[in-house]
């Protein structure tokens, strides 16, 4: 063998490797160009984007959440409002009449005893009608 032989042989065995490799995959079907995944991972910045639509998204619900809630409100306080002055009304009425029942029923108790006082001091002063009335 010759050094000439030697070093082509790697050389033809190479090429000979070679086109039978590429006669495999001229055979294969080629496959078709393989579309971007449809579920692509989001970049940073969409992320973000995304992020604070949804936080101004929950910003509105929760807002109009509070404001329903404070009208919901105030139109409880203001019913409460007007049954409890209704109610206190009637009560400082009926307070009233009892207050002028008393000072009435007062008021005809000093005056009778007040009559009965008199009468019992003009039954001991002479001449009186009542010291009369007394005598017989």
């Amino acid at each position: 063998m010759t050094t000439s032989f030697v070093r082509t042989m790697p050389v033809v065995l190479a090429l000979a490797l070679a086109s039978i490799g590429v006669s495999a995959v001229a055979q294969t079907t080629a496959p078709a160009a393989t579309p971007a995944p449809a579920t692509a991972e989001p970049t940073t910045t969409e992320k973000v984007k995304e992020a604070g639509k949804d936080a101004v998204d929950a910003t509105k619900r929760t807002t109009k959440k509070a404001v329903n809630a404070t009208e919901s409100g105030t139109k409880k306080a203001w019913s409460a409002t007007k049954r409890t002055t209704k109610k206190a009304t009637a009560a400082t009425k009926k307070a009233a009449v009892k207050t002028g029942e008393a000072v009435e029923t007062a008021g005809h108790k000093t005056a009778e005893g007040m009559r009965s006082t008199g009468k019992a001091i003009g039954e001991k002063v002479p001449g009186t009608a009542e010291n009369e009335a007394a005598k017989k």
